[in-house]
């Protein structure tokens, strides 16, 4: 036992160093009592380059975090990967239940609006997602989720600028499998999920999962009585695998989601500010007084994909993924949450994407890598209204069931992207321990745009069912252009000694220029000074342009004390250029002197620095403590980050200003870390001989700002405790588990908006805008599984 416990403190000094990345392999809480040396970490096999590696060889920032440890951790949707990930925000964009706003390392897109796309990159089964919309994936039946931080664009292309988040769903088994779980816990939460695959020959194997996922809501809308933040979310998941041949093979999937969870409307901060009414600031942060319903809460998002691989011989092989996604959504957004008719916005979204990579890979003794070439054609497309009353309007009203005749600003807007590109990134080993790894990525980029302005009197337009009546266009905008760049990527790795790796890279990345879908042609300004605004003038106003980074990064990983303790520190340095700053600005329709609608305004304007220290681990801190086969292992993760504007150009008084002093890095913490605590042991229930996992993880973000400009829904530090417990009898294919989440129910937003001016007024409409959205409150979760 002293012996034992001697190995306990040597790897908690170990862990001084420690942060628990990624995934570790986990004994299955049922299995036998494990040999000693099966208890040691094992091999983390990641595809961060495109091929299966060493999680510990790549010369690369990730974390792995396998199917098992998610579901030990009670992780259900995707967003909830940041908590175990440093330096990585992924939250619920405002206003919507599956839209994704995703920051790595300072880099992201906080602006849900269709057209726009982020600056991280979303894979499922290497297929990229092109919008953020539908992207908050449920996590059932998978393998891993990788996080890849800093730029990605030799390997992974545009848009991967801050990082990238991939989704590898579970492969099919050549034996018959099935999985089942079913849980239910607070808000009436009741879950179902099931998977399974079967061989119908030697070469052939289907395989699906199903999940249905509901809940009551954690609040109330008290205007219309519907429930707010509920889930009503149904997912499918199909598959097949062909062997044609030894060394030729197909799989077909797809999969559809429906998410008909009612809209999650926002809890104002702030009392209204325009008689004749009075509402006060609601208790409960869950609550709100959402008065827009002319559109019910829907998003369906279905996709499928054709992969083909050939092994040519043993050096070669070819590979091929064909794929097609779409999505379509409708959601009555009430920006002010309140009844009247002031900043309503009712908004369709639609997406559809076809893409197709081809890849050539190649492993030699010395020399590894990977040529390819990739092709997207995609199309987005949003309409919404801006329902709004004029004052006179709003000081008539009686009561919040009048229906709204008062004045709505339109906005169609229509964005086309076709893109293409050809790259290739080779490995060669000068000798057993120097390495030196190559690549580049050649994109052309085209962009294609339409952008409708009008306005209506008597209600909202037709694609809402109402009864307005347009007077006027104020803005028709057609508009194209061409993008090019070239990624690099050079990264030197060297191993002493097996266990250690060190690392210096390199890596350019770039983020795809566009047009703004909510642009007001109206706004542009007189650049030159003419006199007249001639169309390049108001085709500059409309279009932003790319924004490129150049990362530097050494890192050093380790696998060390005899496999107990695996660690990955890692330094960065990071050149922000030409930021995109979305943005929106007031307009005054009716000449009135109030802003009665906004118009998108997105601009090159800023420029940043970027640089920090990233440390992840995971450690068997003991085994045998209490008896022959328990074990207790931990995983750490910290992230710091120091990001500063060195640039943030406003036209004030018409002369450009450097504001960069007053502004701040959205969405961007300057501490993020986690820490997991697991302990596995015998336990015995009602005469049963079983096991018994505990999984604890706290996880900590510091201060951060939802927007450029700090305002009263940033969030302060906060820190969230979960707890799981599972247990599963010996030689049984049942297992129970028990959760809790956020145990000291802590309140924290997510997201908001504000259209408040810098006296506190409204900058926006009569009633003032500024409301939040929340993380969930504490939750309980009991749960049954059965595995075949």
């Amino acid at each position: 036992m002293a012996g034992n416990l001697n190995k306990f403190m040597l790897a908690v000094l170990a862990a001084s160093a420690l942060t628990p990345v990624a995934a570790f392999a986990q004994e299955d809480a049922a299995a036998e009592p494990a040999a000693q040396e099966d208890r040691r970490l094992g091999t983390v096999v990641v595809t961060a380059q495109r091929r299966e590696e060493n999680l510990l060889d790549v010369p690369l920032s990730v974390s792995a975090f396998s199917g098992d440890l998610l579901a030990g951790l009670g992780v259900q949707t995707l967003d909830e990967v940041a908590k175990i990930s440093p330096n990585v925000t992924l939250e619920v964009s405002r206003g919507t239940n599956n839209t994704l706003s995703a920051f790595i390392r300072g880099v992201g897109q906080q602006d849900p609006v269709s057209g726009f796309e982020s600056g991280v990159g979303i894979y499922v089964d290497d297929v990229y997602l092109n919008r953020p919309q539908g992207a908050v994936l449920e996590v059932y039946d998978v393998e891993r989720i990788e996080v890849l931080r800093g730029p990605q664009g030799t390997l992974y292309g545009r848009n991967t600028i801050g990082g990238a988040v991939k989704y590898v769903t579970r492969g099919l088994s050549d034996e018959p499998t099935f999985k089942a779980r079913g849980a239910y816990g607070s808000y009436a939460q009741a879950d179902i999920v099931a998977s399974g695959s079967i061989p119908l020959s030697d070469t052939f194997r289907v395989g699906g999962g199903l999940a249905f996922f509901t809940r009551d809501g954690f609040g109330e809308n008290l205007i219309t009585g519907e429930e707010n933040y509920n889930k009503d979310v149904a997912a499918y998941r199909l598959s097949a695998e062909w062997d044609v041949t030894d060394n030729f093979q197909i799989r077909v999937a797809g999969d559809y989601m429906n998410d008909e969870s009612n809209a999650r409307q926002g809890h104002r901060l702030i009392p209204d500010l325009s008689p004749p009414f009075q509402y006060p600031v609601l208790s409960n942060e869950y609550d709100t007084r959402a008065g827009l319903d002319v559109v019910k809460q829907n998003v369906e998002v279905k996709g499928g994909s054709l992969v083909a691989e050939y092994e040519v011989n043993d050096r070669i092989s070819l590979k091929n993924i064909l794929a097609y996604r779409e999505d379509e959504g409708t959601s009555p957004i009430d920006f002010d949450s309140l009844p009247a008719v002031d900043v309503d916005v009712p908004a369709i979204y639609t997406n559809d994407q076809l893409s197709n990579e081809f890849q050539i890979n190649y492993s030699g003794d010395r020399l590894n890598g990977i040529i390819g070439a990739y092709y997207l054609e995609a199309n987005s497309d949003t309409v919404f209204d801006v329902g709004l009353f004029t004052t006179g309007q709003l000081l008539n009203l009686i009561n919040s069931t009048t229906a709204f005749t008062g004045f709505t600003a339109q906005t169609f807007g229509e964005v086309g992207t076709e893109t293409w590109s050809v790259f290739a990134d080779f490995t060669f080993d000068i000798n057993d321990k120097l390495s030196v790894a190559v690549g580049g990525r050649y994109t052309e980029d085209e962009r294609t745009s339409t952008v409708i302005r009008r306005n209506y009197v008597g209600g909202f337009s037709q694609f809402f069912g109402g009864s307005g009546v347009p007077i006027s266009t104020s803005s028709n905008f057609n508009g194209s252009e061409k993008f090019d760049d070239f990624s690099p990527r050079v990264s030197l790795t060297y191993k002493p000694v097996d266990e250690h790796t060190l690392y210096a890279t390199y890596a350019q990345g770039f983020k795809g220029g566009s047009f703004d879908p909510r642009g007001q042609t109206s706004l542009t300004p007189d650049f030159d000074q003419s006199g007249t605004v001639t169309p390049d003038e108001v085709k500059a106003f409309m279009m932003f342009e790319p924004e490129e980074v150049d990362s530097y990064e050494i890192g050093w990983k380790s696998n060390t004390f005899d496999r107990r303790v695996q660690t990955s520190i890692a330094g960065f340095y990071m050149d922000y250029k030409d930021v995109q700053i979305p943005g929106s600005v007031g307009v005054d329709i009716d000449g009135d002197g109030i802003f009665e609608s906004f118009a998108g305004v997105t601009t090159n304007a800023g420029a940043a620095t970027l640089w920090g220290v990233e440390l992840e681990s995971n450690a068997q801190l003991g085994e045998e403590l209490f008896n022959d086969s328990d074990y207790f292992n931990a995983g750490l993760s910290v992230g710091y980050i120091n990001a500063e504007y060195d640039e943030f150009i406003t036209i004030i008084g018409g002369v450009p200003t450097n504001l960069a002093d007053q502004r701040v890095v959205q969405n961007t913490p300057e501490w993020t870390g986690s820490l997991r605590l697991t302990y596995d042991t015998p336990f015995n229930i009602l005469l049963k001989e079983g096991r018994l996992t505990i999984n604890q993880l706290t996880s900590y973000r510091g201060d951060s700002s939802q927007f450029e400009i700090p305002s009263a829904i940033d969030q302060e530090a906060y820190t969230l405790v979960d707890l799981s417990i599972r247990w599963k009898e010996n030689g049984s294919r049942w297992g129970f588990s028990l959760s809790g989440k956020n145990l000291t129910d802590e309140r924290y937003r997510v997201s908001g908006y504000n259209f408040l001016n810098a006296v506190g007024a409204p900058a926006l409409g009569l009633e003032g805008v500024l409301t939040g959205f929340y993380g969930d409150p504490r939750t309980f979760t009991f749960g049954v599984d059965y595995n075949f």
